[in-house]
């Protein structure tokens, strides 16, 4: 997905030698394989790459456009060729089976003297450590489920407040349909597709999106309840306007901006497109969780990682351990973070000067985390492995596309899709 970045500073971290186990005269350098290979999501990446340089190490990267799966292919090929990349932008499951592979690098002891154990949200651990090591450090922590309002829509909808369950946004949706205005706005692609339709059956049932997809359960993707969520996506596709087949995320959220739509479904990494448009929460917008039947504070996770691989050049070896440290610097968790929209991976980094949801954000996290809600994303490929993934959001945006396809089909069309590639 695209982020818009705001203009950075670049900060200089300082490093000591001691982080730098390889030979004295080691020049610490990397080439950081990612996916992130266009405009603003480029831009992260040279932010790193200046924070790098600037703490003495030479910088590369190799960027793979699309999606996942071809950041995987590239690095399949490298590793079979016997050329691993030193640093990968990997997350969820592919950390782990790349772990398994036994190449991947471990960082327990720089991770052990800067404390990260007690700094990263607990959520991130398994994902980061998926035998026990750190094999990985995240850059930041995306709520998924945030839902957000056009202050325009609703005052004109007479709608005061953000809706809690799903029932009081149906008829949120009404109001806004009956003053002539988009209830939801909404651009189809497999991505937006699943990121609705997931925070749809987590709102509705947390255990079954637990079954469904984080253990990949194939009878909870075909049973009843997730047919109801299915229902449920289906009354949203009925409230979103003809023309989401051929539009961008951003430009659904400037509809929602701008007074032509109601109600917008999106990660936090809409905070940057909305700060760099002069948008103003509580002015032009209103964020809130999007609708939790079950009455607690709900919150799906994605994080942006690095996983490293080991290294026989003692200079690659350098550059990871300098890497990792930046990475999880409290500087670059802060810069990275304010302008992306997410906030950081690290619990203990004051969010003074952070957009006011960003700082509701942290404190939904800090809750979620005391009630047990919090879970990783399926859409953003946080739980179940691609193949289970792809074939499940696969049928998830036919449904958005196919008008005639049933609630009760469309469930078994995913349990099946999933099935067939075990």
């Amino acid at each position: 997905m695209n982020v818009r970045f705001a203009s950075l500073a670049v900060a200089v971290v300082p490093i000591t030698l001691g982080l730098l186990s390889a030979r004295a005269v080691a020049e610490p350098k990397t080439n950081l394989l990612n996916q992130w290979s266009e405009g603003s999501d480029a831009a992260a990446i040279a932010k790193l790459g200046d924070m790098f340089k600037a703490a003495g190490g030479k910088w590369e990267a190799t960027s793979i456009a699309g999606h996942t799966a071809n950041t995987l292919a590239k690095l399949r090929a490298d590793v079979v060729s016997g050329n691993p990349p030193p640093a990968v932008q990997l997350k969820g499951p592919e950390i782990a089976e790349w772990n398994a592979t036994g190449k991947t690098l471990n960082l327990d002891d720089i991770a052990k003297s800067e404390g990260w154990d007690k700094t990263v949200a607990p959520e991130l651990l398994p994902v980061m450590k998926p035998k026990g090591s750190w094999v990985a450090v995240p850059m930041n922590i995306h709520r998924i489920n945030w839902m957000w309002g056009g202050k325009k829509a609703l005052d004109k909808a007479g709608i005061t407040t953000m809706p809690a369950t799903w029932t009081e946004f149906n008829a949120d949706c009404d109001k806004l349909k009956a003053a002539g205005l988009i209830p939801i706005a909404h651009g189809s692609a497999d991505w937006t597709d699943a990121t609705t339709f997931e925070i749809v059956v987590y709102g509705m049932d947390m255990d079954l999106f637990k079954k469904a997809f984080v253990e990949g359960d194939t009878d909870a993707m075909r049973s009843d309840g997730m047919v109801k969520c299915f229902e449920q996506f289906r009354k949203m596709i009925n409230n979103m306007d003809p023309g989401i087949s051929a539009r961008t995320w951003d430009a659904a959220a400037n509809m929602m901006l701008t007074g032509k739509a109601g109600f917008f479904f999106m990660g936090d990494w809409s905070i940057g497109t909305f700060n760099a448009g002069g948008f103003k929460e509580g002015v032009d917008y209103l964020c809130a969780q999007a609708p939790e039947d079950n009455g607690k504070t709900g919150f799906i996770l994605n994080s942006d990682s690095v996983v490293f691989f080991q290294q026989k050049d003692p200079d690659y070896l350098a550059g990871s351990k300098l890497l990792a440290h930046l990475i999880m610097s409290k500087d670059f968790q802060v810069i990275f973070n304010k302008a992306k929209g997410s906030i950081p991976a690290r619990l203990d980094i004051d969010l003074t000067g952070f957009n006011p949801c960003q700082i509701k954000c942290q404190k939904d996290l800090e809750e979620a985390i005391k009630e047990g809600t919090l879970v990783r994303s399926f859409a953003h490929n946080m739980t179940i492995l691609q193949k289970y993934r792809g074939a499940a959001m696969e049928v998830i945006t036919n449904f958005v596309n196919t008008p005639n396809l049933s609630a009760a089909d469309a469930a078994k069309q995913m349990a099946d899709a999933v099935d067939a590639q075990k």
